[in-house]
């Protein structure tokens, strides 16, 4: 390979593994379509029902890499008449019944428009508690490279056995099940998932088994039920040749089921490298308060792909290694004292599968505190210092390329520095007041918007009147431009003039540096200011706490 190509090539692959590696990132684009407003907005033919609860059957056919199913939807109707019922080509929407009656629809694309209401039952069905049964058959897309690209995965352990599974976060649950595909819209009563497979194999979904039967045929079925709210990216099936172990966590709120699911010759590997999960659970707890899931107890199931944040039920490939697949994405060194995977998408479990947000566009929510988490986990087994090491390593990450928050009501998130560039705008909050008081907005951040959808906007406020900061001027900055705050300074006579450049009015933030040891907090603003430094002051040395991401720039 031509060195410039070997060069690009390798650079590409580098950013694919560290910039889009905790989530499927929407490819970029900048001209949005009618379908985009479709899948990404809350319009008006999904507005008037809610969800309630899915009940999802599905039978996979290995060899055709089709499968066939239902989805009993419980909703409530508020006098819904067109709805739109999303599923992606090229699976097929057979036909859509309640107890009485079949309804017609038409398909544009990856929409469904299910005429439920039409003149001569306008008054007939009244608003209220309803269900819909949806009956889907096709052949999926299949994901190339999971979990970055999304689809049902079809791939075989090493001694050939099927193993089988999905991820679809960005391309969305609709690439394989018929539902209303937006963040905002929940099942407000949780999800059952019935797995039909061969009876050589097992099937894992979210929650809690809660039945088995052998059908006779050659196949089983398995159950599986989430009684929380849930994502309908989150809700996942698991084929494979599994086996279980398991224990119990005693945690905030009481007793934790944790079940541990992997291909059956790995067994060994997985009681050793597990361990970190109850360690995960005991830092996270103290950071966050309660695991938000006891009813629905925490698993970790093992998958082909790297992993995803599966809700109770979280997908895990990470090949049983410490760091990210081996690597440490800091460069500090103490992102191989764990395992990536069992911290990063477990902290999913706060962020992103509690409080969730609306829209996509807001996704540094999920990302940005998550990523943080690894933080605050290594700060916890390992000291301050580790923590503060690890966090500064990821700015190497950073690439600026656009803003964290993306357009909204399109279904396309910002740029992936919601992942290191929000950790550390966290970080930098974080300074700005007392451990005590940053770790209470964490918990109080969590009970708040506990099972909750939210936007940006709630969350930044809840922040800032929580910690009674101004913190305008800094989420704006990080999140909405790709400015990097430069602290200018000119030293003159001993005296050190400084100022924010690049910055808007609204951006206030104060900062510590250093000058002959003394330390100096400063409170910058767009036009020059002047601090007598000291008589201990050398006249040269400015140093700023690594703790704020800026550049220092000196004149």
């Amino acid at each position: 390979m031509h060195y410039t190509n070997k060069l690009l090539f390798t650079t590409i692959i580098f950013l694919c593994f560290s910039f889009k590696n905790f989530a499927q990132l929407t490819v970029a684009k900048k001209i949005f379509t009618h379908a985009d407003t479709l899948r990404g907005s809350n319009g008006s033919y999904r507005v008037a029902w809610d969800v309630l609860h899915y009940t999802i059957t599905v039978q996979p056919d290995y060899n055709a890499k089709t499968i066939t199913g239902k989805n009993e939807m419980l909703f409530f109707d508020n006098g819904a008449k067109l709805m739109q019922i999303d599923l992606q080509e090229p699976m097929i929407l057979d036909s859509a019944k309640d107890s009485e009656t079949s309804y017609s629809f038409t398909r544009e694309n990856n929409v469904y428009w299910l005429m439920y209401r039409d003149t001569n039952a306008m008054y007939k069905i009244k608003p209220g508690i309803h269900s819909l049964t949806f009956y889907f058959h096709g052949k999926p897309k299949e994901a190339v490279r999971p979990p970055w690209d999304g689809g049902w995965i079809w791939k075989k352990d090493k001694n050939g056995n099927p193993w089988m599974t999905v991820a679809c976060q960005g391309l969305g649950a609709s690439v394989w099940y018929p539902c209303k595909d937006i963040q905002s819209d929940k099942p407000d009563s949780g999800a059952t998932l019935n797995i039909i497979v061969p009876d050589s194999l097992v099937a894992v979904g979210n929650g809690r088994l809660i039945a088995k039967k052998i059908l006779g045929n050659g196949n089983t079925a398995y159950t599986w039920n989430v009684k929380n709210p849930i994502n309908n990216y989150c809700i996942i099936p698991y084929i494979g040749k599994y086996v279980n172990f398991n224990e119990k966590y005693a945690g905030l709120k009481g007793n934790l089921d944790m079940n541990y699911w992997v291909i059956d010759y790995d067994m060994a590997k997985a009681k050793e490298q597990f361990t970190d999960a109850p360690k995960m659970i005991k830092a996270f707890e103290y950071w966050f308060g309660p695991y938000p899931f006891y009813e629905d107890g925490y698993q970790l199931i093992q998958t082909p792909h790297l992993g995803m944040e599966h809700q109770s039920g979280i997908a895990y490939g990470n090949q049983f290694k410490k760091g990210y697949n081996g690597r440490d994405l800091s460069g500090s060194g103490w992102g191989l004292k764990w395992d990536f995977i069992i911290v990063h998408e477990s902290g999913h479990e706060w962020f992103a599968n509690s409080i969730c947000t609306k829209d996509i566009a807001d996704m540094w929510v999920h990302e940005g505190f998550t990523n943080y988490s690894e933080t605050l986990f290594t700060e916890y087994y390992f000291g301050k210092k580790a923590g503060e090491e690890y966090v500064q390593g990821l700015r190497n990450n950073i690439q600026n390329d656009e803003p964290v928050i993306g357009p909204y009501g399109v279904n396309k998130e910002g740029s992936g520095d919601m992942y290191n560039k929000g950790s550390n705008m966290l970080h930098i909050i974080r300074q700005l007041t007392t451990d005590k008081k940053f770790r209470a907005m964490l918990m109080g951040l969590n009970k708040t918007f506990y099972h909750k959808t939210v936007t940006s906007i709630e969350i930044e406020n809840y922040i800032a009147t929580s910690l009674k900061l101004n913190l305008t001027g800094i989420f704006n900055a990080y999140l909405r431009t790709t400015k990097i705050p430069v602290l200018e300074y000119k030293i003159v006579e001993k005296n050190i003039s400084y100022r924010w450049a690049n910055m808007a009015d609204d951006f206030i933030m104060p900062i510590k540096i250093y000058t002959g040891g003394a330390v100096k907090k400063i409170t910058p603003g767009i036009s020059w200011k002047i601090l007598k430094a000291g008589k201990n002051f050398d006249g040269k040395t400015v140093v700023v706490d690594k703790n704020f991401y800026v550049i220092v720039k000196m004149l």
